[in-house]
């Protein structure tokens, strides 16, 4: 059985109203950076203050650059969307986006092993969903088996641990599994566990959509060796996040997200069609032994995900340095 999605928020009233539940951060956050990316009243004002910040050196070229790019590269997908308002939701949501990259360059967020969701005094959780949104067709989108999703949720009320075992589309999965599940089951949305690589939680572009997600931080097997000085730090650092997924399992009433494949999927080369990266069959067996050896009845489930075209991938892999 499949199931039609519907926005939960009416797109055309979601402009500047989307950003403000995202933004209201209050006077006590306000004092401990500057908010000059949020005042901003127009995409030339914008864009000319991170031109200002990375002449006066508050920010480095790379991250000025990367955040021009990302802003340029939703303009175009917002408005390509034909969504009305497209100018003010842009406008809105990528100056929060740009507010949030700011403050991670004044004042880096260290992600620990097990992240939990930053709900407060900023709602992380909520800028990513309104900033991911306006890319969804939810009347071309529709989530597959909603039975199973009524039986994830029941097998969680019990207190047992649910695995999905997926495949990796784009960086914007966790929004997308969210907003496709707010409107039958908020509760799977917003408590989704991801087993997320470490680009996601070291690269300034990334992490504040990152901090409104539950994480446990790996390093992927893939980019194990492009370091080989850190090699012993990454293999440490995964030991820690395996022992506090094995805590979380413990507890019960967990659910956890992770790609075996390590990596998104991306076309084949020669005809351009998509296809799942393959799963390392070692992932995929280290999670079964984690859920029995857990003492909580435990259940793996399979899950599939279509949407590459909201936030494809570049063709090659990406090395961590």
């Amino acid at each position: 059985m499949a199931e039609l999605v519907q926005d939960k928020e009416s797109t055309e009233s979601s402009g500047a109203a989307a950003a403000a539940a995202a933004s209201g951060s209050g006077d006590e956050e306000a004092r401990q950076h500057s908010r000059i990316f949020v005042d901003a009243r127009s995409e030339e004002e914008l864009l000319s203050l991170i031109t200002k910040e990375k002449d006066e050196g508050r920010l480095p070229p790379n991250v000025a650059e990367g955040m021009e790019e990302l802003f340029h590269n939703y303009k175009n997908a917002v408005f390509q969307s034909g969504i009305p308002h497209a100018d003010e939701i842009v406008l809105s949501n990528m100056s929060v986006a740009l507010d949030r990259i700011f403050l991670d360059v004044e004042d880096p967020f260290i992600f620990p092993p097990y992240h939990k969701a930053a709900r407060e005094p900023f709602d992380y959780y909520m800028f990513g969903q309104n900033y991911i949104r306006p890319l969804v067709d939810f009347r071309n989108s529709y989530v597959g088996n909603i039975p199973v999703f009524d039986e994830i949720r029941e097998k969680l009320q019990e207190g047992h641990n649910v695995v999905l075992i997926s495949n990796h589309q784009t960086e914007a999965d966790p929004a997308v599994i969210a907003l496709l599940l707010e409107g039958t089951h908020s509760h799977i949305a917003e408590n989704v566990t991801y087993v997320a690589g470490d680009r996601v939680v070291t690269d300034p572009l990334c992490k504040p959509f990152s901090m409104g997600r539950n994480l446990v931080c790996v390093y992927s097997k893939k980019h194990m060796f492009d370091v080989p000085e850190l090699v012993e730090m990454k293999r440490r650092s995964n030991t820690r996040s395996l022992k506090e997924m094995a805590l979380l399992l413990r507890g019960g009433s967990q659910l956890l997200w992770i790609s075996p494949s390590g990596g998104r999927d991306r076309p084949d080369p020669l005809t351009g069609e998509w296809y799942p990266a393959p799963f390392d069959s070692a992932v995929v067996d280290n999670m079964r032994r984690l859920v029995e050896h857990s003492a909580v009845p435990g259940h793996l489930y399979p899950l599939a995900l279509l949407c590459y075209d909201i936030m494809p991938p570049p063709p090659q892999v990406w090395e961590s340095t």
